[in-house]
């Protein structure tokens, strides 16, 4: 396996650094409502329904916007995009922090903070476009890591919700917005790899019946991550009744490690195969929803929540190891559509933990819905596994290899 240096050298750094950063900052702007969700809550005095409901609007939105942007990035460039998307996002945060002021409005900001959600498949195809094939897991394992951006939300949102009143925090998250928009202006480079296609072509991933296995793959792993990282704040201030700033930290700790891990995920997916650390991974995560239904003590859940959040992780970046290997000329197209439907099962996630609260009195069934899908899709993956092997690429996942030379090798992939 290449060293990370040979890595770093065979692409362009400063290009990938821009897009982590990028996807950082939007991603902690897209999850602030959850971070912040106690407050919130409190203020307006919600059910669990409606705190669920309140803390999903966002990921839902996202969700939706993902692909339009994956499209827009096609023509005018996943370096303009992000600056178009990152000077919206500015503007939003504005509307924030001088408009909300009622229930409704937290809703109509939900809306607004998907914007930053629609980030994921431009900041991993920019990230990873100038580096090979055969590195291209680690190149996007680096780019995703951006979800670290959970983090610095729930790091630093509920402290200064507490000093400063938590619809100031939009007002905050609009002034630091700035850095990434710099960032992306001096440094980022736009990639070489984008080819000259239809419309049709571009968004030929919709057709494929890989396009869906990988979208339902991604409602597992992607969907965990970023529907937990937004409810877990409500569940510890809650279920344990710990203070909001303390919710925050136990959120912290969970997220920090989904988010270092996706790096691992990529890693190990060039070196033994995306399907291969796909299959372990849902494993461990089905293993982790169960154990989470045995009500344990804080400190367990905690830890319990820590390996659910290191699997995830490492299967986020597992999955788009193999995005790039099957859609080589439309990533960002065939990325934002995965990553818009795997949005989506996080939007569900909240949804189903309020309504298991509301009318159960525990969260438990919500853990065992999700644990169930996970199974489901594992034994799904070992089917379809068969068909990509060869085709597109090589055992266990792993990028084809020319039998002459041994290096790395693209393939066009068949639409079916």
């Amino acid at each position: 396996m290449a060293s990370f240096k040979t890595v770093m050298k065979s692409g362009h750094p400063p290009t990938l650094f821009a897009a982590f950063l990028y996807f950082d900052f939007c991603f902690a702007i897209w999850v602030l409502n959850g971070a912040m969700g106690p407050f919130i809550t409190e203020t307006y005095k919600l059910t669990p329904a409606q705190t669920g409901f309140m803390i999903s609007l966002p990921i839902l939105a996202g969700a939706i916007m993902r692909f339009p942007l994956g499209v827009l990035a096609q023509y005018i460039g996943r370096k303009n995009a992000a600056i178009t998307e990152m000077s919206i996002i500015i503007l939003a945060m504005a509307y924030g922090f001088f408009v909300v002021s009622s229930y409704s409005d937290v809703l109509a900001m939900g809306v607004l903070l998907g914007i930053a959600g629609a980030s994921f498949g431009v900041a991993l195809s920019l990230g990873s476009g100038w580096f090979p094939p055969e590195h291209k897991g680690l190149a996007m394992g680096i780019a995703g890591a951006g979800n670290s951006g959970t983090v610095l939300a729930v790091l630093f949102a509920p402290p200064l919700a507490q000093m400063y009143g938590w619809q100031a925090v939009y007002g905050f998250a609009g002034v630091v917005m700035l850095l990434p928009l710099v960032v992306m202006i001096v440094l980022a480079k736009e990639p070489p790899d984008l080819h000259g296609q239809s419309f049709k072509e571009h968004i030929s991933c919709l057709f494929t019946k890989d396009g869906w296995a990988f979208s339902l793959i991604y409602v597992i792993t992607f969907g965990g991550f970023i529907g937990l990282s937004n409810f877990l704040p409500t569940f510890f201030y809650e279920q344990f009744s710990v203070t909001k700033v303390e919710a925050g930290r136990l959120t912290m700790l969970a997220a920090l490690m989904g988010s270092g891990i996706r790096i691992v995920g990529g890693y190990f997916a060039d070196k033994l195969g995306g399907v291969a650390v796909l299959a372990v991974v849902l494993l461990a995560s089905v293993a982790a929803f169960l154990g989470l239904t045995t009500n344990p003590s804080l400190a367990l859940t905690t830890l319990l929540f820590m390996f659910c959040f290191a699997a995830l992780g490492a299967g986020n970046g597992a999955l788009f190891q193999l995005v790039p290997l099957r859609w080589p000329n439309n990533t960002a197209v065939a990325g934002s559509m995965i990553g818009e439907v795997g949005a989506l099962g996080g939007a569900i996630l909240p949804n189903v933990m309020g309504m298991s609260k509301q009318y159960t009195g525990h969260f438990a069934t919500g853990f065992v819905i999700y644990a169930a899908f996970a199974a489901v899709v594992l034994g799904c993956l070992f089917l379809w596994q068969r068909s990509w092997v060869g085709s597109w690429v090589g055992p266990r996942g792993k990028a084809l290899t020319s039998p002459d030379t041994g290096e790395s090798r693209e393939l066009r992939p068949a639409t079916a």
